[in-house]
């Protein structure tokens, strides 16, 4: 008797094992069938690639002008290039993680294999929360910018059905060969930075520049936090930490590590790349800007309002300079604009498309068009974008988007320094060393710090709002989905669930 339950036990214990075994290799087999039939496409070439990831960083450099000078004062361009030595650490990090496990999933991927799926997820989350609300951010500045410059007064359902149109014209150019939309990238940003060299000459060349406008140094909108208890220094330091916001945009190149024809080592060639560039002209842009005129007066005490490089003009070189301010406009604000727009749409869908390939969606969102580009991830973009324009304050999105992009860049430093400890034997076609991850780690935890005690009422309303519906979704995942299918993710050591 004990011999032939021995055996029965044995032969169930078998079959369990066997249909365990079966269930994984299937899971394993749909999600390299997804991969393979759709795949995206590998025509993108380092200069596209380039030229997306700068154009995303180059942000509405002319309209979010207001915003920078009132959060840093004359000191703005002392903060873009502290900003620009600050976050290359974190670009270092992920210059290592994207050629180590190269997929369109970026963040997704590497907190999934480096610590867990729940890890992966909410740093994924975390980071869309700045890259979806970038469209709406961009139509909205266009939107005003046409009002500025046209001295137009537009009723608000005319500007929503304006805005609407503007991003089915994005949502289009999403779905048609990228290639087409690197050219189209590449052509804006070399036009934008042509026109932004040229007003920065004509600030140092205008007879009101003078070091006397640098007084008040550190002044900052943000001095007057918490019933103005803040020291300027304070004020500065915080408004410095939101900064990061024109510079969240280079991890776009690890989202289109799967569409770049070139050897996967120059990926670190266009993610330092697009930081520094942004960093130089960034920098000596706001330092010719802040020697116009006195703070107060460029600013109007701090109230973050845009366009003040256009009031600058008017005011250096009189109300002749008409026809530049709306070339300029073109050059400086359209351009910024369109290129920011085009480089975070592709970088989010191809976010929620790793997203549905890697199960943590349905499969569907992994289905691509005869382009090979996202199909149901642009129409999610465009629904959410459409929704957006609905919100008004552009500082609740700058200062949003600064915070959620601060916590996944502590989260991925995590990640990037327990996979050297666990996986040293993986390939790392470019090595980020142990101090540099380290120096992420800390410098991205203390700017999240200082967000948080920058961040107002209407901002936390947003952020706990957004949170709430990846909790809903998180919660199906876990309870439901995940349940009967792991997430599968490809490692140096081949296909693994998670």
């Amino acid at each position: 008797m004990s011999n032939k339950t021995t055996k029965k036990k044995s032969t169930s214990s078998t079959k369990k094992k066997t249909t365990t075994n079966s269930k994984k290799k299937t899971n394993k087999k749909v999600i390299q069938e997804v991969t393979e039939e759709n795949k995206l496409s590998r025509s993108l070439n380092l200069l596209y690639v380039y030229a997306m990831a700068t154009g995303a960083l180059f942000t509405f450099l002319c309209y979010w002008d207001g915003i920078f000078m009132s959060y840093t004062g004359p000191a703005t361009f002392i903060a873009f290039a502290a900003m620009t030595l600050l976050i290359l650490p974190t670009a270092f990090v992920y210059s290592e993680l994207s050629t180590m496990l190269p997929s369109a999933g970026s963040s997704l991927v590497y907190n999934t294999v480096g610590q867990n799926k729940h890890v992966g997820f909410w740093s994924t989350w975390l980071v869309m929360c700045a890259w979806i609300a970038v469209p709406a951010c961009g139509v909205k500045g266009l939107l005003d910018w046409i009002q500025f410059q046209f001295n137009l007064n537009i009723s608000n359902g005319t500007l929503m059905l304006i805005g609407i149109l503007m991003l089915v014209v994005w949502f289009l150019l999403s779905l048609y060969k990228n290639v087409i939309a690197g050219k189209v990238q590449t052509i804006m940003l070399f036009m934008g930075m042509a026109g932004v060299a040229l007003c920065t000459i004509m600030f140092f060349c205008s007879k009101t520049w003078s070091f006397t406008n640098f007084t008040d140094f550190f002044a900052s909108s943000n001095s007057k936090l918490w019933g103005g208890s803040f020291t300027p220094l304070l004020g500065w330091l915080i408004g410095c930490a939101f900064m990061i916001t024109p510079y969240f945009g280079f991890e776009t190149v690890p989202a289109m590590v799967e569409e770049g024809d070139f050897p996967i080592k120059d990926q670190k060639k266009a993610i330092l790349g697009c930081i520094v560039t942004n960093g130089i002209i960034n920098t000596v842009f706001y330092f010719a800007l802040a020697g116009v005129m006195p703070w107060a007066t460029l600013t109007n005490g701090g109230d973050c309002h845009p366009f003040i490089v256009f009031e600058a003009l008017k005011a250096s070189f009189g109300s002749g300079i008409s026809w530049f301010i709306l070339v300029m406009g073109f050059l400086g604000v359209v351009m910024p604009i369109a290129t920011s727009v085009l480089s975070f749409w592709y970088s989010v869908a191809r976010m929620i498309y790793a997203m549905g390939r890697q199960n943590f969606l349905p499969k569907v969102f992994s289905k691509t068009n005869r382009f090979q580009q996202p199909i149901l991830p642009n129409i999610v973009i465009l629904a959410v974008s459409i929704c957006f324009l609905l919100i008004k304050q552009a500082t609740a999105f700058f200062d949003l988007m600064a915070f959620a992009c601060t916590l996944c860049y502590v989260i991925t430093s995590v990640s990037a320094i327990i996979l050297e400890k666990k996986h040293p034997e993986w390939e790392r076609p470019y090595k980020c060393s142990k101090l540099l991850k380290y120096l992420s780690l800390i410098i991205m935890a203390v700017m999240a710090i200082f967000c948080t005690i920058g961040i107002g009422t209407e901002t936390w309303a947003g952020f706990l709002g957004y949170m709430s519906i990846g909790l809903v979704l998180w919660l199906y995942m876990v309870f439901a989905k995940w349940k009967k299918e792991k997430v599968v993710m490809t490692t140096p050591d081949g296909v693994k669930e998670y």
